[in-house]
């Protein structure tokens, strides 16, 4: 039977999972979005960058119909957010920034619970429970209640829950503030899996590598507004790419290679920065090329290397390269509110 209801004939309609148009959201004279424009493809991860305060928090609780936006239109899953949001919440998963199950239950209770509330069938929903539980490490704790769990357990009990229905588009808002390395890697692991089967992902992060690792375009939002936009490289490119560290055996050459590389004047390279206080040298480089072009000069020139390695970008380097701004430090201050 057809979702009468889902038929959209505005022409933000067709290719992508989530698409908004002029999104603006006020508290007080604070404007938390400023007429964002987002699109999001389907079955793939999109980035959404910004430091604490930029908006990430109140565009994704817009688009999940936690709050209701001022103007503006989003569509999510063919779905409109504001005129059909009891169909879009069957449709989606979220996972905020912190851990919001009921502590009462068992971690398997949690998620069979919600399972049934998304109308899964009593089998599938304990099958698809057990599942989860074993892909976030949780087995063996699986039938203790969640106020017994750690901070980082019940993390990954609050992502689990959020994929239970596997849902067309999840929201993932800064998913692992606070989680362990490995747990961290079962995260991505299971984000992959999911966008895979063709779950379309939004992803609120500050951390660089997640967004490497995970999305193919990226989002720059400062002050509720999008600021820039593209793929991680180009992004990463702004600020130069990778930084190149190299520690001389000599400290007192330090001032001779950063000279040396000055004059040679390598093919895209800017020069190189001396840091006396940490002892290295500071080369922004763009490729492999580049760095094996450096390397390979000071072995020419007769340098001895103590150490050298490359440091990606940091989401505040990017955000200040974008700028030319400091980031805003007004923390996403809106009122805690629930889905009615």
């Amino acid at each position: 039977m057809v979702d009468m209801e889902r038929i959209d004939k505005n022409p933000m309609s067709g290719r992508n999972a989530v698409e908004v148009r002029g999104l603006v959201k006020h508290y007080g004279e604070t404007k938390a979005l400023d007429g964002v424009d987002l699109d999001v493809r389907a079955g793939t991860v999109l980035g959404v960058l910004g430091p604490n305060g930029a908006g990430k928090t109140t565009l994704v609780r817009c688009l999940s119909t936690l709050i209701v936006p001022d103007a503006g239109r989003a569509l999510v899953a063919g779905y409109d957010v504001v005129r059909q949001p009891r169909q879009l919440r069957r449709t989606i998963g979220l996972t905020g920034q912190y851990a919001s199950v009921d502590e009462k239950l068992s971690g398997w209770e949690n998620l069979y619970m919600i399972g049934r509330l998304l109308d899964l069938p009593r089998k599938r929903a304990r099958a698809r429970a057990g599942e989860l539980l074993e892909r976030f490490s949780l087995t063996e704790a699986g039938r203790r209640a969640a106020m017994e769990y750690s901070g980082g357990m019940r993390r990954r009990l609050d992502l689990a829950a959020s994929m239970i229905g596997s849902p067309a588009v999840l929201y993932l808002d800064e998913p692992t503030t606070g989680l362990d390395p490995r747990t961290r890697n079962e995260v991505w692991d299971e984000v992959r899996r999911m966008v895979a089967e063709g779950t379309t992902v939004l992803l609120t992060t500050q951390y660089m590598e997640e967004a490497e690792q995970l999305a193919e375009e990226l989002t720059v939002i400062d002050r509720g507004k999008i600021i820039a936009r593209g793929g991680v490289d180009e992004l990463k490119a702004k600020v130069g790419g990778r930084t190149l560290q190299i520690r001389p055996s000599d400290p007192a050459g330090l001032a001779a290679m950063a000279q040396a590389i000055r004059e040679a004047g390598l093919d895209g390279i800017a020069g190189a920065q001396a840091v006396p206080d940490e002892g290295l040298l500071h080369v922004p480089i763009l490729s492999d090329e580049q760095l094996t072009a450096v390397i390979g000069l000071l072995g020419v020139r007769g340098f001895a290397l103590a150490h050298v390695a490359t440091a990606l970008p940091s989401l505040d380097e990017v955000f200040l390269a974008i700028t030319g701004d400091k980031a805003a430090t007004l923390a996403d201050a809106a009122p805690q509110e629930v889905a009615a």
